[in-house]
């Protein structure tokens, strides 16, 4: 691991606010492949997984949106940001005034991404490196942006997103039309026309919609 994963972030990145929450401010990215090669080389690895947490992806900025603009709905409350990436939602849920806001990823250097964002935001997140499918912390709400790439793993996340909904919690998920959304067991809240990078989405504008869990 890098000895200071803050001063990596702070020079590799620029700080910037993402097209939904422009009273927010981030580390973020101009290039996927730039960012990508640069934490290849100072760890002196290769095959990396992708720096998701450069970048405020289009689901995340809807829950972020979202959450601040209804702020009830996560107030007093402890919220989970789940694959949280740069930390958007949960900084999202923390200005909303939660009283705690957990975040999860399995990217060391996006905890460390997460920290340093809520601090540029002036809110405190409890971020940690876990896989939290199939754990329950007992929290009030959990957030999940993004997280439906992939068959197998949509899967999986799905069926513990449904329990913690099924035994109370509220569950929103951040999508901008995934393959493997579970269409079937959500409602929809809210849509925002989201612009991002053509580098990761091969286009300008997403269509990004807030749901949430009733199945």
């Amino acid at each position: 691991m890098i000895a200071d994963p803050q001063s990596f972030i702070a020079a590799h990145t620029r700080i910037a606010s993402a097209p939904l929450t422009p009273e927010l401010r981030f580390h973020l990215a101009d290039e996927t492949i730039a960012i990508w090669q640069q934490t290849e080389e100072a760890l002196g690895e290769a095959g990396l997984p992708p720096p998701f947490w450069a970048f405020a992806w289009a689901g995340g900025q809807a829950l972020a949106r979202y959450l601040m603009d209804n702020p009830a709905l996560v107030a007093g409350r402890h919220v989970l940001d789940f694959a949280s990436g740069c930390g958007i939602a949960g900084i999202g849920a923390a200005k909303a005034g939660a009283a705690r806001v957990d975040a999860s990823e399995i990217d060391a250097f996006a905890v460390e991404a997460i920290l340093a964002n809520a601090t540029l935001n002036s809110v405190t997140i409890q971020a940690q490196k876990a896989d939290l499918v199939g754990i329950d912390k007992g929290w009030d709400v959990v957030l999940a942006g993004d997280v439906f790439y992939e068959g197998p793993g949509a899967e999986r996340i799905a069926g513990w997103l449904q329990g913690l909904h099924q035994r109370g919690c509220m569950v929103l998920i951040g999508d901008p039309g995934r393959h493997f959304l579970p269409k079937e067991k959500l409602e929809p809240l809210a849509r925002y026309d989201t612009p991002v990078s053509r580098d990761l989405e091969d286009r300008d504008v997403r269509l990004a919609r807030v749901w949430r869990f009733t199945g």
